[in-house]
């Protein structure tokens, strides 16, 4: 957790906005340009552990926690902005087990548990669909595209991915689970493109980024972040893409090629064989380090730009190019941004 009292930072589906669930409540803001679009504090929630935005509409899931809850850690809850009267939450969600994330389609609630991934009808009469059992996921790690409707998270197997279309999964349907081995130690971050076709991971190690074809199930291209170990925060595709960012808790934000792989930087070790396989890895195409080298949340902003949401309250905004240079062009303190309705 940060100096600010900031439990957890999430983009909304089309990165145009951003959650900050902290201590002190919830904060929620606009992207392009950075504005404070929604301050609850904690006379109205309580503390949060995790938030939510539906796209661009006044639906958000949170997930209490922190010091001073309002609400359970094993439950969600549905505020709707648009309600008249300071008790706006309309749906409440209870599970057995504390609730380690959560996620939002038009039609579509995914709660995630430590050891269960649960789909639920939304937002008209609720009901769950599916539940679905992972392996031990303590980071709550779950993707589902925007635009699909296909769904990533830890599969049974340590490293594994497992792949649901909740198109054609059938309820109560037992069918034998697709999965992508996808490394040899634990996950540590998984995304997924807005059309539901690529999927990346990066294990604990956080050395090497891995980019698959879910439809096709296999591996497009292995990417570096490093030779030294690393907490990897998040990983996101461009929209179209053709891009993919990663952060770390070294506080630097990797850009790699994920469509014209050539654009991405080669090892000038490539005939030094005790290197192993850090020869077939291909490195960053560009990266930046934001000043207090903290942990951040990363994805792709209008053209070549690349926005860094910091747990210091900052935020920044890079614009590349596909020669590798990459420029500042914006910075904030977003904590700093007053309401807009004030």
């Amino acid at each position: 957790m940060s100096s600010r009292g900031i439990n957890s930072l999430r983009f909304n589906q089309d990165h145009g906005c951003f959650t900050c669930a902290t201590e002190s409540g919830l904060r929620l803001y606009n992207v392009e340009p950075l504005a404070q679009k929604l301050h609850l504090g904690v006379e109205h929630v309580g503390s949060v552990a995790t938030a939510e935005m539906l796209h661009r509409t006044n639906l958000i899931a949170l997930v209490g926690g922190g010091a001073l809850p309002k609400f359970a850690e094993n439950a969600v809850l549905i505020w709707d902005d648009s309600q008249k009267g300071p008790d706006k939450v309309v749906l409440e969600v209870t599970f057995a087990q504390p609730v380690l994330g959560v996620r939002l389609q038009r039609d579509r609630l995914i709660v995630i548990l430590r050891n269960q991934v649960h789909v639920f009808s939304f937002p008209n009469n609720v009901e769950k669909l599916y539940s679905f059992d992972t392996r031990d996921n303590p980071k709550g790690l779950c993707a589902v595209s925007p635009y699909g409707h296909v769904l990533v998270f830890p599969g049974s197997k340590c490293g594994s991915l497992q792949i649901v279309d909740l198109e054609t999964t059938q309820p109560g349907s037992s069918a034998s689970p697709v999965t992508i081995n996808a490394h040899q130690g634990e996950l540590a971050c998984v995304a997924i493109d807005q059309r539901g076709t690529k999927a990346a991971t990066a294990s604990r190690k956080g050395t090497l980024i891995r980019v698959f074809d879910i439809v096709k199930k296999y591996q497009i291209v292995e990417l570096r972040r490093g030779a030294d170990p690393a907490t990897l925060y998040c990983l996101n595709f461009s929209h179209d893409s053709s891009f993919l960012c990663a952060s770390s808790d070294k506080g630097t934000v990797h850009i790699f090629a994920v469509r014209d792989t050539h654009l991405n930087k080669r090892s000038s070790l490539k005939k030094m064989g005790f290197l192993g396989q850090y020869v077939e890895s291909q490195w960053g195409l560009a990266s930046f380090t934001v000043p207090a080298e903290c942990a951040c949340i990363c994805a792709f902003g209008p053209g070549h730009s690349v926005i860094a949401i910091c747990v210091d309250g900052t935020f920044h905004k890079y614009v590349f190019t596909t020669d590798g240079n990459c420029n500042r062009e914006a910075f904030d303190v977003y904590w700093d941004v007053g309401d807009d309705s004030d």
